[in-house]
């Protein structure tokens, strides 16, 4: 025995569809994704616009400490939750002096890579591991001598000078016997050696 749901399926023949309603449907379902599109086109930009409007940071003054302040301006920038594609720009148009004068001398096409925007303002103002090494060693001023703002200082001039991230025990050791074997040499040969900074 047949059943009849079954028949009245098979018998069923398509309806043909013509031109005007297969480009119908295909209009209807253009129509929908463009609409898709442009609310999230829309949901972007309004994020973006907020970003930016919320990324408020004062500009950086002569008297700023460079690697502070750029240090500040990642925190700041993490914590807006601006795009890492705007870091660049943004660092640009606040910094001052020679590090603006950094920004500047960087081709277009480098201008936006934050990493190296950061590279060639800290390596203009000759901010390096020995830079944070000559000011963990150096006479702190009294206001840095009370017991917890000097450990606090000591400590991150540390973390600066011998980037223990990834380092070990070995690294360290090679580090402060380098700093140590170039206290020691002939002050002639000393003042070679810190001029090619091994």
């Amino acid at each position: 025995m047949e059943d009849p749901d079954m028949a009245a399926y098979a018998s069923a023949q398509p309806v043909p569809m013509t031109m005007a309603d297969v480009l119908g449907q295909n209009l209807q379902a253009l129509t929908q994704i463009l609409d898709s599109q442009q609310q999230m086109f829309d949901r972007q930009q309004e994020w973006l616009r907020r970003s930016q409007v919320s990324f408020k940071m004062p500009k950086m003054t002569k008297d700023d400490d460079p690697g502070a302040y750029i240090e500040a301006f990642e925190c700041h920038a993490l914590m807006t939750g601006l795009p890492q594609d705007y870091w660049a720009s943004q660092l640009g148009a606040l910094v001052v002096g020679k590090s603006q004068a950094a920004y500047r001398a960087i081709p277009r096409d480098e201008a936006r890579n934050y990493e190296q925007v950061k590279q060639a303002i800290l390596y203009r103002l000759e901010i390096s591991p020995n830079h944070y090494r000559r000011l963990f060693r150096a006479r702190k001023g009294p206001d840095e001598r009370r017991p917890q703002v000097l450990l606090q200082l000591l400590r991150e001039l540390l973390d600066k000078w011998v980037n223990p991230v990834g380092s070990d025990r070995e690294d360290l050791a090679d580090q402060i016997i380098l700093e140590q074997f170039q206290n020691d040499l002939e002050e002639r040969t000393q003042r070679r050696v810190w001029q090619h900074s091994p």
